[in-house]
């Protein structure tokens, strides 16, 4: 059991030096504050006399504390490097405090997270100053322009979010911090004065740099705080700061339900003007909470918690007491998800504390005695020991030690007799968390066919061994039979056991016998996946309906049936019928941006693992939207695309931030150090990418291209060159891509088009780039160019990159030229890829690489292009063969009739291939089924280019 009295040793009294019990106690529970009572480097004893062990802190000593370790022996200001030495040094005296003080209990958690809170509120308060002084000397005060046209002094607000905001910092958190200024305008700087006068952007911007330089940066004295920027507006690769007016219009218009679990914890650190409070506040306020009570709100909650319950089975983490089932986040999820659905008709409800708030929806009857009673003990129990945990090492983990050492340390620190019992407590609590957590907004889900009765489990396989083949009866008895089956844990085989029935109810609901035979050995192939991992059954028994729809998608595609077996936890897309909605660009942006945020900074292997499920869930989720022909080719490879786009800018948000933190910002061309949103590098889409036309298996054509000053060096205290920082950010993005993990890739990656191919570098600067195009390309790579796109990055570079683009495509070129230089790259192309001559003469045709096929309907769209481009640069705007061929039209290039068929001909030969690929079979298909279609275009090859058979040409 529990023992409660953990304050076991005497007490120490005001102004005597800890006992070695005392310090026994300190030993066991953290290796972290042993090494600072230990050092030499900071006085522990003269700093427990002045603060003893056994007396709490105020607010008023705490700041009294951080101005002492940032002032001289003459009471002035120490520089940067001191100041950030004398915050690190306090930060590990307090820290050597409160774990001391935890593990004698000495403490509470509610007022150690208090004091934590408030060291944390003092250093935020300080860093903001001590910056705005240092930028004022520079650049003067920053002003904006008020709704009365008055030119005012513009504000910065910290705000705190997550457990800073409400009060509920960990020992070894990081803290959650958004940025917000009143107005757009510009200092006040004057040259004659020694300073000069920058954007209130700008200025802002170096004002967040500089507080999170202060507090994060890692010395060899360690840090104060981790701070993480990702939950500002827009998420990482945004501006650091944004305005009143911006933040207004993100909560209109983009703001999601996850946001506003966010912004429930949102504070403000710190003083600010009034009225600028004022006006956030009314922004923050009806965002979070709804006047009447928000019923609209149970759906998006239930999809969040179905994302907290597949994040549980990704991560199959049973030692995380933060994000495991029963755990932390759970009682956090229960407690805001009753706040945001009731909080607006009840103001009592809008605190931020999870404490607080549990105990107001218990008095307003929301939580039940008992329920509140067990949530609270839990809640308390696991903050505790996630406590516990984090102060042996000083690491932000929520995992329990695996060692026997700290397992026993653990257990006598929090004062049970061994790890079995602290185990069993802990077993229980998750427990008491589970219940309330699985009825929160649940929604009973049964068949809506009522034809078949799924608990009849004698008739129902009777009736589906009638319409089996005999082989299929064999291969399902085998599976029924199987070893592997039979050794089932009894949980499993329960569970398997429940979801055999819907299953069959499922494969009997089908219209057609055929159908059920050809899905019947993809769905054993699929329970074989998952009987060892049975959560998985108890999503099917529990979906009945969502089931029945997997069967035609089984029949239909081996390819998803193979995806799926390979990957069972992409099973929930299907459950969920998450295809029913493909979500626009916008909204991938947000579902993948959630689930980063769960990402520690410097968790590769959780940021490789979301990316790839996150691609291979919204992948097959459109997969299932094309089999059952809910949408057309086009839309299917727009969705496609906005995924890779997604991906890709994500991808480089992540990997700058990475090198940042390591290296400092690089400068870019215009002698300013680069920034979060102006990172000075883009990345450029070639092929299919580029065009538009994404399938379920293409690669990303990939170059990199930066505006950064390659000998300038980097800002931080390790400092690069900014070439050697473009190189390793276009390495880092390769492998974030293209390493294979247990969840397969996330995209394969080919680099072959950046300039000079494999010989030639990574990443190049656009002047480089533009160099190489006007000089040295290729024709073949000038038609590459047709294909290309800027995907995201620096909107400098990328805009340099559509510059770039255009004025190459318009370079003048005779029709001969390029008629002859594209017939000669489609004659090369198809004598390395067509068909062999002996196939061609048994009657099959190869949909992409044929004369006919769907290259020649591309080249042609590049031959327009290049040729026609230096009259009429309007046809340098796409870079899809559709739209090409609209110009082209609308032009009078070309007759719309010739366009309208080569586009026809083109959607057609798109789709085919599109549902090969999910068939899983190859593009070589009968010639007799595409002759008119390969007649027609061969018919405009000839028309168009002056060569009458590519098949014969020499």
């Amino acid at each position: 059991m529990e023992n409660n009295n953990i304050a076991t040793v005497q007490p120490q009294t005001a102004g005597t030096q800890p006992s070695e019990r005392d310090i026994n106690v300190l030993y066991i529970a953290s290796e972290f504050a042993q090494r600072i009572w230990e050092s030499k480097t900071v006085s522990c004893q003269t700093f427990l006399r002045s603060y003893p062990l056994n007396q709490t802190l105020t607010r008023q000593q705490i700041d009294d504390l951080i101005q002492d370790y940032t002032l001289d022996d003459n009471y002035q200001q120490l520089d940067e490097a001191g100041v950030m030495k004398g915050l690190r040094q306090l930060r590990k005296l307090l820290m050597m405090r409160w774990i001391w003080q935890d593990a004698l209990g000495n403490i509470s958690l509610e007022k150690l997270t208090d004091e934590l809170s408030d060291f944390a509120d003092g250093c935020i308060i300080f860093a903001k100053n001590y910056t705005y002084q240092t930028l004022i000397k520079q650049y003067g005060k920053p002003y904006f322009i008020n709704e009365k046209g008055k030119r005012v002094l513009d504000d910065l607000a910290v705000i705190a979010m997550g457990k800073l905001g409400a009060y509920e910092l960990n020992l070894s958190s990081d803290i959650d911090l958004i940025l917000v200024h009143q107005g757009r305008g510009d200092t006040d700087g004057d040259k004659a004065f020694g300073t000069r006068s920058i954007d209130n952007k700008r200025f802002m911007t170096r004002w967040g740099q500089g507080i999170i330089k202060l507090l994060d940066s890692c010395t060899a004295d360690g840090f104060v705080f981790r701070v993480d920027m990702r939950l500002r507006p827009w998420g990482e690769g945004s501006d650091l700061a944004i305005h009143l007016a911006a933040l207004q219009k993100y909560f209109c218009n983009h703001g999601r339900a996850w946001e506003r679990f966010a912004w429930l914890k949102a504070r403000v650190v710190g003083q600010v003007n009034p009225k600028f409070c004022e006006e956030l506040q009314a922004l923050i306020k009806p965002f979070v909470f709804r006047y009447y009570v928000d019923y609209s709100a149970f759906s998006a909650l239930r999809e969040m918690k179905s994302l907290i319950q597949n994040q549980v089975l990704q991560r199959e983490d049973l030692d995380n007491i933060k994000l495991g089932a029963g755990g932390i986040r759970d009682i956090e999820f229960i407690v805001q998800a009753f706040q945001l659905i009731y909080g607006g008709r009840h103001p009592q409800l809008q605190i931020k504390a999870c404490l607080e708030a549990m105990s107001a929806l218990n008095e307003l009857d929301y939580l039940d005695k008992a329920t509140f009673e067990q949530l609270a003990a839990a809640y308390q129990f696991l903050r505790r020991l996630e406590h516990a945990i984090q102060a042996i090492n000083d690491q932000q983990s929520q995992r329990l030690p695996q060692d026997d050492k700290w397992q026993h340390n653990l257990a006598m620190t929090l004062g049970f007799e061994d790890w079995q019992a602290l185990l069993s407590c802990l077993d229980e609590h998750r427990h008491n968390v589970s219940v309330p957590f699985n009825k929160m907004v649940t929604e009973r889900k049964i068949p809506d066919d009522e034809t078949v009765d799924v608990d009849n489990k004698n008739e129902q396989p009777e009736k589906l061994n009638d319409i089996l083949t005999e082989n299929n009866r064999e291969r399902l008895e085998r599976f029924l039979q199987s070893k592997m089956v039979k050794s089932l844990s009894p949980e499993a085989k329960s569970r398997l056991d429940a979801a055999y029935p819907v299953i069959v109810h499922a494969l009997l609901s089908q219209p057609e016998p055929m159908l059920v035979n050809t899905a019947l050995p993809r769905l054993i192939d699929l329970l074989e996946a998952i009987c060892r991992r049975s959560i998985y059954l108890v999503m099917i028994a529990e979906n009945p309906n969502a089931t029945k729809a997997l069967i035609p998608m089984l029949s239909a595609s081996p390819w998803i049936a193979n995806e799926l077996a390979r990957y069972p936890v992409l099973l929930d897309t299907f459950l969920q019928q998450r295809y029913r909605h493909l979500p626009d660009k916008i909204e991938l942006r947000n579902i993948l941006r959630q689930q980063l945020l769960r990402v520690e900074p410097n968790d590769e292997e959780g940021l490789l693992s979301v990316l790839r499920l996150f691609k291979k869930n919204q992948v097959l989720a459109v997969a299932a939207s094309d089999v059952l022909a809910e949408r057309p080719i086009m839309k299917v490879s727009d969705s496609l695309t906005y995924i890779a786009e997604v991906v890709l800018e994500a991808t480089l948000e992540r990997a700058f931030s990475e090198l940042v933190r390591r290296y400092g910002y690089p400068i870019g061309k215009d002698g300013d150090p680069v920034t979060e949103a102006d990172c000075g590098f883009a990345i450029i889409g070639y092929g299919k990418l580029g065009g538009l036309e994404m399938s379920y298996s293409s690669d990303l054509d990939l170059v990199f291209l930066h505006k950064i000053k390659e000998q300038g060096m980097t800002t931080g205290e390790t400092s690069v060159s900014g070439m050697k920082f473009a190189a390793r950010l276009a390495q880092k993005l390769m492998t974030y891509l293209n390493t294979q993990t247990r969840d397969g890739r996330a995209y394969e990656v080919d680099m072959r088009l950046r300039p000079s191919g494999n010989a030639g570098m990574m990443v190049v600067s656009c002047h480089a780039f533009e160099t190489y195009q006007l000089e040295k390309a290729w024709s073949w790579e000038h038609q590459a160019l047709v294909r290309a796109r800027a995907i995201c990055g620096d909107r400098r570079v990328t805009a340099r990159f559509c510059d770039i683009r255009r004025r190459v495509l318009a370079l003048p070129r005779t029709l001969d030229d390029v008629r002859s230089n594209v017939t000669h790259m489609r004659l090369k192309m198809q004598t390395h890829l067509g068909t062999p001559q002996a196939a061609q003469v048994a009657g099959k045709f190869h949909l992409k690489q044929d004369a006919g096929g769907i290259v020649d309907i591309e080249f042609l769209a590049q031959f327009a292009v290049l040729a026609y481009s230096h009259k009429h640069l309007s046809l340098t705007k796409w870079s899809d063969n559709v739209r090409i061929f609209e110009e082209a039209a609308l032009l009078n290039i070309w007759s719309k009739q010739v366009c309208q068929d080569l586009t026809d001909a083109y959607l057609r030969l798109r789709a085919a291939i599109h549902q090969l690929a999910l068939a899983e079979q190859s593009l070589l298909v009968d010639e007799v089924h595409w002759a008119q279609t390969r007649a027609l275009v061969q018919d405009q090859w000839q028309h168009l280019m002056g060569v009458s058979d590519m098949n014969n040409l020499s």
